[in-house]
Order: structure tokens, then C-alpha cells, then sequence
């Protein structure tokens, strides 16, 4: 059985600043060397996107030095939070398509690791995601280049609604386009975006949200506004891979 650790939605900020008084560089570190230390087996760390609160150099910079000494592989996404150019300068080896976008595949004995870049860097409403044609293009192939392995696919929007009002006006704005495409290939979602922990199936396509390891969403089915947010504990997620 293989073993994959996933963090999303760390919302790093410069040194001493805070997010509703949690320390998100504090709350990372807690988060990933528990993950590192239960798990050295680990064959990667997913940081499936939202990596910086504000996109700013400095943040990039700081996650940098904080994975450097990782002892497992980490692979790294966008979100909505984040901003492509300070990534890409401080990240220079990233896995990119030839169109510049941050998508990346890991292949397993069984099981194929899609990573897919979901940030629209002028987004309409302001923080929701697109899967543009180059990057639908690319999962195509990611797709049908599988040979067998069950497709794992990552994206930081989800694509369909999941009863938070507030999160669902800023999800996956095409995200048909992407179930449509997951379905027929029998692959599994995972999402971030949320701050919550959600598992479902929207068009035959079963689906994980997983938690922030800072702060998360209230489980409010009523309010519209995205920000809402709680100090309940943080999370990392883990996969436990065997065939079939």
C-alpha cells in the first residue's frame, strides 16, 4: 500500500501576521512534520493549492525554505490566493505545461497522480476557478495516457456545488467540462478551496474536500459570504493507495 500526504490551503503570510489570530507558517509546520514524522513512507506531499494568502514574493519565499528540507517529494498547486509570477520565480524547477500552467503527473504502479491548475489570474466572480481549453487539453491526455491506472485527479476548485452558499458562488466555474471528462475514466476528485471536510459524488465522479491546516469554514448552509472562518483544529489528508 502507497501512501500519499496532501495539504491544502495553507494561506502562508509573512512572518507575524495572522489569520483570525492562528499563525498559518506555525500552523503549516505543526501540520506537515506530523504528516513527515507518522508517514516517512510517504512517496509524496500534494500542496493542493492556496499556498500564499496574498501572492506576494515574500510568501513564496517562505514556503521555499520551509519545504527545503522536506524528506518527501513535494508537489505544489495553485489556487485562488496565489499569483503565477511570484510562484514561478521563486519555484523555477515546477512542473509547467507549454502553455505556463503548474499541472503535473505522477505515475504509481497502479494509480495515476493528476495535478491540475485551476486559477483564473482574472477571475469573474473574483476567486472562482477555470479549466481553460489548454488545460483541459492537457487532462485529455493525462487522461488517456493512464494505461491502466486509476486516475487521481487534483484540483483546488471544486467543480460542483456543495450546499456552502458563500463558497459555492467562487467553485469551478466549468466544472462540467471537468466531471465529464473524470467520469468515463473512472477517476477519483480531490479538492481544496473549502476549509471543510466534504466527500461526495457529483456526475458519477466520487470527491474529497479536505481541510486547511489553519483555519476552516463554519458549517453555515445559509450565509453568502465566502470569508467566514473558524479556529477548529487543522488537517492534512492522507491517501492509502492499493490496487483496485
Amino acid at each position: 500500500m502507497q501512501k500519499i500526504l496532501v495539504l491544502t490551503d495553507i494561506h502562508l503570510r509573512a512572518r507575524g501576521k495572522t489569520i483570525i489570530g492562528l499563525d498559518p507558517v506555525t500552523r503549516f509546520r505543526a501540520a506537515l512534520d506530523q504528516a513527515v514524522r507518522d508517514h516517512p513512507d510517504a512517496v509524496a506531499v500534494i500542496l493542493m493549492g492556496d499556498l500564499t494568502h496574498s501572492g506576494h514574493a515574500e510568501e513564496y519565499d517562505l514556503l521555499a525554505g520551509i519545504i527545503a528540507t522536506c524528506p518527501v517529494p513535494v508537489i505544489p498547486m495553485l489556487g485562488n490566493h496565489d499569483a503565477r509570477a511570484p510562484f514561478c520565480a521563486t519555484f523555477r524547477d515546477a512542473p509547467k505545461t507549454a502553455q505556463g500552467h503548474i499541472q503535473h503527473i505522477l505515475d504509481l504502479p497502479d494509480h495515476r497522480i493528476i495535478t491540475l491548475d485551476t486559477l483564473d489570474d482574472a477571475s469573474d466572480p473574483h476567486h472562482s476557478g477555470v479549466l481553460c481549453a489548454d488545460r483541459l487539453a492537457w487532462l485529455d491526455a493525462a487522461l488517456s495516457g493512464a494505461e491502466g491506472r486509476m486516475p487521481l485527479v487534483f484540483a483546488h476548485h471544486p467543480p460542483c456545488n456543495i450546499g456552502l452558499p458563500g463558497m459555492d458562488a467562487i467553485k469551478l466555474r466549468n466544472g462540467d467540462d471537468l466531471l465529464d471528462r473524470l467520469a468515463p475514466a473512472g477517476a477519483h476528485l480531490f479538492c481544496g478551496h473549502v476549509h471543510r471536510t466534504i466527500s461526495g459524488q457529483s456526475r458519477g465522479v466520487p470527491f474529497a474536500i479536505l481541510k486547511s491546516p489553519c483555519h476552516q469554514a463554519p458549517l453555515d448552509l445559509d450565509s453568502a459570504d465566502s470569508t467566514l472562518s473558524t479556529a477548529e483544529p487543522g488537517a492534512y489528508g492522507l491517501l492509502l493507495l492499493a490496487a483496485g
